[in-house]
């Protein structure tokens, strides 16, 4: 199957190219730079740029591309910037997907978990309404903005991902430093569920998403066991062999992130993988201690 994925060059994409290829697959990457070889083909969501050329000969895609929402501090130009790239982008190509004279059998769009905001221990699944937050309407916002490659007869999978494991970066990378120095600890109240997946699981899914034809709208790619960020912090110090003394209270957080605190370090979403377990995809790290030392190979 000849694949086509934007976003390849980032934390998923680096690891779902390589897996892709060892499956046997033929990969194309959409980029934003003038392509280096035959494999790489131009775009420029900002400016509307998408030649129906780039999309010719595809079966699949897999969209990933997204401002990166834990860089740097939320401001409007920043709130701006996360849901435009992510809109506007994902239009422009649903709108070139469907515009093809044989437009490929699946896309998969990468959401999140953001979609249902802060819910308490509330369980949610697939079916549950979103929140009423800016991550909930950015993901709104996101997922519709795919509408018109469903509505051209594209398996459209909206794939809500949550805290993706893994030391090369995203969250856990960041918590890495201070926990190895022994200065970890438990961020607000603690009570928060985490809905987190490894970065390992993470590629798997989406080959099995491809993969799977009863697959089609919103999927949860989230581990089966969430927990709490009290529980998260202690499964860490432990795989560590490090201490978790130094909590970090909300209003601190607050003071050093401002509304990012709010949405991504102490919101409580606590997903399962409902659909994904339904169309028989077996989790390699169903639990987090052994997720944690298989990622940072303790």
């Amino acid at each position: 199957m000849t694949v086509l994925v934007t976003g390849s060059t980032g934390l998923v994409g680096s690891s779902l190219v390589p897996h892709l290829e060892a499956c046997g697959h033929r990969v194309l990457r959409l980029v934003r730079t003038s392509p280096k070889d035959d494999l790489e083909r131009r775009w420029d969501p900002e400016s509307g740029e998408l030649a129906p050329a780039a999309l010719e000969g595809i079966q699949a895609v897999v969209h990933l591309a997204g401002e990166n929402i834990a860089s740097g501090r939320w401001n409007e130009a920043k709130k701006s910037r996360i849901r435009s790239s992510r809109e506007d982008g994902t239009r422009l190509l649903a709108q070139g997907l469907a515009g093809l004279q044989t437009p490929p059998g699946v896309l998969v769009s990468a959401s999140a978990i953001g979609y249902y905001s802060n819910r308490g221990d509330e369980i949610l699944n697939e079916e549950s309404p979103p929140g009423d937050d800016f991550l909930a309407e950015t993901c709104i916002a996101w997922e519709n903005a795919a509408r018109p490659a469903a509505d051209a007869g594209v398996r459209t999978v909206n794939l809500r991902i949550g805290i993706v494991l893994s030391a090369d970066g995203g969250a856990l990378a960041k918590m890495l430093f201070p926990f190895r120095m022994g200065v970890g600890g438990v961020i607000g109240g603690g009570n928060q569920y985490m809905s987190w997946v490894s970065l390992g699981d993470l590629t798997r899914i989406i080959v099995h998403v491809l993969n799977t034809e009863t697959l089609a709208g919103p999927v949860n790619a989230v581990s089966p066991a969430p927990v709490t960020n009290r529980e998260f912090t202690k499964t860490l110090g432990g795989v560590l062999s490090r201490p978790t003394l130094f909590p970090m209270p909300a209003f601190a957080a607050k003071l050093a992130f401002g509304e990012m605190a709010d949405a991504l370090l102490l919101s409580s979403t606590r997903v399962t993988p409902t659909r994904l377990q339904e169309s028989g995809y077996d989790f390699q790290h169903p639990e987090l201690e052994g997720a944690l030392r298989h990622v940072l190979e303790r």
